[in-house]
């Protein structure tokens, strides 16, 4: 591509669409922009639980699945599925281990997996009707966080951090907590900044130890000698990006030692966790090894979010909801491990006045299906299904309480108010004050969007 070109498509994206909110920012020094229309949240907390939860086991309960457990499905049969080698051999239907009952004045319906987040559902905005493109958990995965499922786009955090900038200068604007004992299939590229300047791929953190690695400058180094040291970079740098402004990954690379050398003085003071009331610790797990990982990353999600951090993100380990075998088993580990965390982060934002500005996203990459194979029922379980997944929100403009959507008296498929991940994130874009249709980025000869041609806001939930 010659030097006419690269300059032309600068100055198409400096002066179009949200390129030129981002852009402007940026070179006014600003640490936010301004959203598209008034915004209900300043921040999200994403919080992925991996491997597809099953809807059937947690907030969908389906009394059918007890009247014909242990029988045939019907699709088995007649084969009348598109995942012709999952389901190929006979399937029996399996009824739920676990016992559901209603919680909150809203009377929402939670099985026994989850009887500390039954304690916050009037908070809770959930939507049992959300449909996947691919039962593939890396497509799937990539699908959940960037709308599409080949790798290369740029992911829901990046999105946002993108439209609104970030409000503390010293922190980075899209942080990701992962677990690791197993990262998400292809790892950071799942919250990377795809065609997006590479200053709004998520910058990850660790729970224990350090939270970023070689952030702390030597002994030896002086706040003089780091200044000085910093001022000379500066100039340098500023030197060198003059020939190059049509190099995102250059103004990036700037941009992250900036913003290391802010973050040495910042860090350590925003997520020191000790200095947390012991209560409030305990409130969150972190006495207990079960709950100790998932409940430091959601304190330290709320720390974040006090100090104006636009978006955090959570993982449960790769493939962790993904109970083909032993669900009861694997369900309920993942779910000790991760209940009381979540709703102690609920019931701390709340507390604190955070929850109104604070989205809350509950979601995996896809459902599960009401059946498993028979030759598997000695740790029977359940398989992928792309046609049926609950999710919730909670927080910023959302309506506590809420039910969107129903699926099959099976819970095999979505059949009412059905909506797709492209919805959820419009819906997510909308709550923080992005229009998804007038958020783009122009990028191989067209504006891109986070929902490409399609997504509509799920406006039942909005409150």
């Amino acid at each position: 591509m010659n030097a006419d070109i690269l300059r032309r498509r600068f100055l198409y994206q400096s002066l179009t669409g949200a390129g030129s909110m981002a852009l402007s920012s940026m070179l006014e020094g600003a640490t936010a922009a301004k959203p598209h229309h008034e915004a209900k949240a300043k921040s999200c907390i994403f919080l992925t639980m991996l491997g597809g939860v099953s809807q059937m086991d947690t907030f969908d309960p389906k009394p059918a699945l007890d009247k014909f457990d242990n029988t045939v499905m019907d699709w088995s049969k007649e084969k009348l599925t598109d995942q012709v080698g999952l389901f190929a051999k006979p399937r029996l239907i399996l009824k739920s281990p676990y016992t559901f009952k209603k919680h909150g004045q809203c009377g929402r319906d939670v099985s026994d997996l989850f009887p500390h987040v039954a304690e916050c559902v009037d908070d809770l905005a959930f939507v049992r009707s959300v449909q996947g493109e691919n039962g593939n958990h890396p497509a799937a995965i990539f699908f959940m966080n960037t709308g599409h499922v080949l790798p290369g786009r740029p992911s829901v955090g990046a999105w946002t951090t993108f439209g609104l900038g970030t409000e503390n200068q010293n922190l980075p604007g899209f942080v990701v907590l992962p677990d690791f004992r197993s990262l998400p299939f292809s790892g950071s590229q799942q919250w990377g900044a795809g065609f997006l300047p590479a200053s709004f791929q998520g910058m990850m953190m660790r729970w224990k130890g350090e939270p970023i690695l070689d952030l702390r400058p030597p002994e030896a180094v002086t706040k003089t000698d780091a200044d000085d040291q910093l001022t000379l970079l500066r100039a340098l740098n500023a030197r060198h990006a003059k020939d190059n402004l049509t190099n995102p990954d250059l103004q990036a690379r700037i941009d992250a030692y900036e913003l290391a050398y802010r973050m040495q003085a910042t860090v350590p003071g925003v997520l020191d966790v000790d200095k947390e009331d012991p209560r409030l610790r305990e409130m969150y797990g972190l006495n207990d090894p079960v709950t100790e990982s998932f409940g430091k990353r959601c304190l330290m999600a709320r720390q974040l979010v006090e100090k104006g951090v636009r978006f955090v993100q959570l993982y449960t380990p790769a493939q962790s909801w993904d109970s083909h075998t032993d669900l009861i088993g694997g369900h309920t580990k993942n779910a000790r491990e991760t209940d009381r965390p979540i709703a102690a982060l609920l019931k701390d934002l709340k507390q604190r006045g955070l929850l109104d500005s604070t989205l809350v996203v509950w979601i995996g990459e896809f459902g599960r299906t009401p059946d498993n194979l028979a030759e598997q029922r000695e740790k029977p379980g359940r398989d992928h299904n792309t046609k049926a997944m609950t999710m919730w929100f909670a927080g910023g403009g959302v309506k506590g309480g809420a039910l969107v959507g129903t699926t099959d008296e099976l819970g095999w498929k979505a059949v009412e108010q059905i909506y797709s991940m492209r919805d959820v994130h419009a819906t997510i874009l909308h709550l923080m004050g992005l229009n998804h249709v007038k958020l783009t980025y122009y990028h191989g000869g067209r504006n891109m969007r986070l929902t490409d041609t399609a997504g509509v806001v799920i406006k039942e939930v909005l409150s």
